[in-house]
């Protein structure tokens, strides 16, 4: 007896809380990534790292996610028992102190996270990496070497600002994060959010629930295309509205 509306506010402050902490923990980690890759290109370091990235992009996110389940949540004799199995949060959560109350919140979402950042982990990292080698290698980069400018003002002054516009593309996606890939991960840990929210909708044909979820998403994926384009403007001052 409630209405779509109901339901989806219900799950929206889960799901925002999950993938604005993956979002932002994706970017924070992968561009300095990136960055020390491309200044250390052939490196040592940079073959080691491309091996950890591509070895943990290629492990399926509900995958990893049983296995951490395993290791650390003692669903196994060997296995470590420090996080729960799923959740959002414990049973007590009211009668917690507030520090109480973040140590449980943490305790819920640190793996979940986990398998939210390393979906996108190795695309963003080669991704500022190749960019940011292109950049060096472009002729205005040479005119400040020619003109006396330090290799540090050439790299962090002129050449990283452009490597960060293909970056800004998905700066728009912290609008819709919350709903793509969420579904499964959010079975695996037993989360209450908009995935799971959507794949009962669709199993149980709750057409009023799912149309109101896929308008929703819609919406926050044009407000994201918008929120792009401002990052842009931004980063680049050869792009404006005024035209």
């Amino acid at each position: 007896n409630k209405t779509a509306w109901q339901l989806i506010k219900e799950r929206f402050p889960v799901s925002l809380a999950f993938g604005i902490t993956g979002f932002l923990l994706s970017y924070l980690i992968c561009i300095p990534l990136g960055i020390a890759k491309a200044l250390r290109n052939g490196s040592p370091f940079d073959l080691a790292s491309s091996s950890i990235v591509f070895i943990g992009y290629a492990i399926p996110a509900f995958a990893f996610g049983m296995v951490l389940k395993m290791l650390l949540c003692g669903t196994v004799e060997w296995g470590l028992d420090i996080f729960p199995l799923g959740g959002f949060r414990g049973e007590n959560f009211e009668l917690l102190s507030p520090v109480g109350k973040i140590a449980d919140r943490f305790r819920h979402m640190f793996l979940p996270v986990m398998c939210y950042v390393i979906g996108n982990f190795a695309v963003l990292t080669m991704l500022m990496k190749n960019s940011l080698l292109d950049q060096i290698g472009q002729d205005y980069i040479r005119t400040v070497l020619a003109k006396g400018g330090s290799a540090r003002r050439a790299i962090w002054g002129h050449a990283l600002r452009n490597a960060l516009i293909p970056i800004a593309t998905g700066f728009g996606g912290i609008m819709t994060v919350m709903f793509a890939g969420s579904v499964i991960i959010e079975r695996v840990f037993e989360i209450p959010g908009m995935g799971r929210l959507s794949l009962d909708a669709i199993v149980g044909r709750d057409y009023a629930v799912f149309m109101g979820i896929l308008a929703l998403t819609s919406l926050l994926g044009l407000v994201g295309r918008i929120v792009s384009d401002f990052c842009y403007v931004l980063i680049d001052p050869r792009i404006t509205f005024d035209r």
